[in-house]
């Protein structure tokens, strides 16, 4: 799986190549995330978080995706993985939106920070709606809980993944690697809006809520607006 993007060969024509993409789909925004792997950095230097094109144009109080980015590209976050000798692959932020069939906008920002063993993504969703009412849009595995003193939702989702045929044989589409996610609130009294942090391994194997709820209490409160929320 690499880094989100593997070229393999298909034989027995070795011109026909296809490049898979791990792709997360977020439970609360519904944003369709892929990352570009230019962004990869060489091996013996740790990726860092490269300035949003947009975030001047992102409405007062919305924290940008390249701020996200860079709560999340810290530089113990690989120790928190509990993987301390990795050094992260790629880095970036998006500032995106997700439009409802009403026609409603919804910004949907986002950064991703991907190692050898782990791919970890952040996001804002600021839909209005309070965390304790999505609950139940989340599956059977949502388990409600209190983090940070904030209301939360730990649940399981999944990446896909997407095979793109450079030989122009178009893409084919399947499961991915299984995620764990964090919904929480942006304010303590749940008043509409939520952050996300995802974890998903390289490997395949399910992270463990230990590892994601660790991150978490690091990352989270070093939110920009964190405190005022």
């Amino acid at each position: 799986m690499g880094d989100d993007f593997a070229v393999s060969e298909k034989r027995p024509n070795t011109a026909a190549q296809a490049i898979t993409a791990v792709v997360l789909i977020g439970g609360m925004g519904a944003a369709l995330w892929a990352f570009d792997p230019r962004e990869t950095h060489p091996a013996d230097e740790p990726a860092t978080c490269s300035p949003s094109s947009t975030a001047g144009a992102l409405p007062a109080g919305n924290v940008s995706g390249d701020q996200l980015c860079t709560a999340l590209n810290r530089p113990d976050l690989a120790t928190l993985l509990g993987t301390p000798t990795e050094r992260a692959r790629t880095a970036g932020g998006s500032d995106s939106y997700f439009t409802s069939g009403d026609g409603t906008r919804t910004a949907t920002p986002s950064g991703e920070v991907t190692f050898e063993t782990y791919t970890v993504k952040l996001s804002a969703t600021y839909d209005g709606l309070a965390v304790a009412e999505e609950g139940a849009y989340l599956g059977r595995t949502a388990e409600p809980r209190t983090v940070l003193g904030r209301p939360a939702v730990l649940y399981t989702t999944q990446t896909i993944a997407l095979r793109f045929n450079l030989g122009g044989d178009g893409s084919e589409s399947g499961p991915g690697v299984p995620a764990r996610s964090l919904v929480i609130a942006q304010t303590a009294q749940d008043r509409g809006g939520s952050y996300e942090l995802t974890v998903f391994r390289e490997d395949g194997m399910p992270p463990a809520d230990e590892t994601l709820l660790r991150v978490a209490e690091q990352v989270l409160p070093t939110i920009p607006g964190w405190d005022g929320t």
